[in-house]
C-alpha cells in the first residue's frame, strides 16, 4: 500500500495519531505487548469531518489501495459503495444489512497501522495491479477467533463492498497461521521458542541514513528491534483470487501516516512455524 495515501490526506492523519509508550514483560504467558502502536488524538466527529470535506480523487479506483484508504475514511463515500441491504454470511447463517443498520467501518484506520499476509512477495506486489476486480479484506478478530471478510468488487469502474462473510478462525486458509500468530504475539515465552536460532536480519544503518545492514540477530535480540507487536485485532487484504498459500507467510506491518515499516518472515518447518527472517 505504499501508494496508498493523497497528499492532503497525508496531511490530516499526520495530526490525527501519535505514538504510545509501551513495555514489554519477558517471562509471563501474557506479554503488556501494546495492543495499538498509535492513539487516535482528534474526536470521531472532527475526524469525520475534515474528511468529508475533502474531494475524493476520480483516480481513486485504479488501484484497490487508493479507493480502500477513501472508504474506510469519508462516511459519505463508503454509504455510497456498498450495495444494499448487504448479504452477510455469519458462520453459514445468510441474513442481510440495511444501510439503515449499517455503521460506520474506520478499519485499522483508528489503530494507525495496518498489516498484510501474503505467502510469496509476488502476492505482496499484488496490490499494485490495476487488472484485478475483486478484493477482500480480512478483519481478524483474534480474541473471539474469527474473521470479518469484507468481499468488493470493481462494476463498471467503480469498487463496490457487495458481502460480507464471517468465518470461524479454523475454516480460513490463513487460519492456522492467524492462530499460531495469536500466541507469537501474546506470549514471549512462546515467541522466544518460535524463533530461528539465528534470525536473519535486515536494517538501517544507525551510522548512515543512507546505508542498510545486513546479518543475523540471535534469538534474545529480538525484542531490541521489535519491542512492539500489535495483538488484538489485525488486517489482511487479499487481491484479487485467494492464492495457494504453502509454507512461508510474509507479516508486513505498516504506519498509515509515517515511516514505519516491519517484515517479518516466518518458514513452517517439523510442522510448526518459524520466524526466520526480519527486514526493519
Amino acid at each position: 500500500m505504499k501508494r496508498f495515501f493523497y497528499g492532503v490526506i497525508v496531511l490530516i492523519f499526520a495530526t490525527l495519531f501519535s505514538t504510545t509508550g509501551c513495555t514489554e514483560k519477558t517471562g509471563n504467558k501474557s506479554d503488556s505487548i501494546c495492543d495499538s502502536i498509535y492513539q487516535d488524538t482528534l474526536g470521531t466527529d472532527t475526524l469525520e469531518t475534515l474528511l468529508e470535506e475533502t474531494a475524493v480523487p476520480k483516480s481513486a479506483d485504479g488501484l484497490f489501495d487508493d479507493f480502500f484508504f477513501n472508504f474506510a475514511a469519508n462516511r459519505k463515500l463508503q454509504l455510497s459503495r456498498i450495495v444494499f441491504p448487504l448479504p452477510l454470511n455469519t458462520f453459514g447463517t445468510q441474513s442481510t444489512i440495511s444501510k439503515e443498520q449499517w455503521k460506520p467501518e474506520h478499519f485499522f484506520m483508528r489503530q494507525g497501522f495496518y498489516t498484510q499476509v501474503a505467502g510469496s512477495y509476488d502476492d505482496l506486489e499484488s496490490n499494485k495491479n490495476r487488472n484485478i476486480t475483486v478484493a477482500t479484506v480480512e478483519k481478524v478478530l483474534m480474541p473471539e477467533h474469527s474473521v470479518m471478510q469484507y468481499i468488493f468488487q470493481r462494476t463498471e469502474g467503480q469498487w463496490l463492498l457487495k458481502e460480507m462473510r464471517k468465518q470461524r478462525l479454523e475454516e480460513n486458509v490463513n487460519g492456522e497461521f492467524y492462530a499460531f500468530y495469536n500466541k507469537f504475539m501474546r506470549d514471549s515465552l512462546f515467541r522466544q521458542n518460535a524463533l530461528a536460532e539465528n534470525v536473519e536480519f535486515s536494517g538501517p544503518d544507525p551510522d548512515d541514513d543512507f546505508s542498510r545492514i545486513e546479518g543475523t540477530i540471535m534469538a534474545e535480540q529480538f525484542s531490541m528491534f521489535v519491542p512492539e507487536i500489535p495483538r488484538g485485532t489485525i488486517y489482511n487484504i487479499i487481491y484479487g483470487k485467494q492464492p495457494s498459500m504453502g509454507n512461508q507467510r510474509i507479516l508486513v506491518l505498516r504506519g498509515v501516516s509515517n515511516g514505519f515499516e516491519i517484515e517479518m518472515i516466518f518458514t513452517k518447518q517439523n510442522g510448526r512455524f518459524i520466524l526466520t527472517a526480519l527486514n526493519t
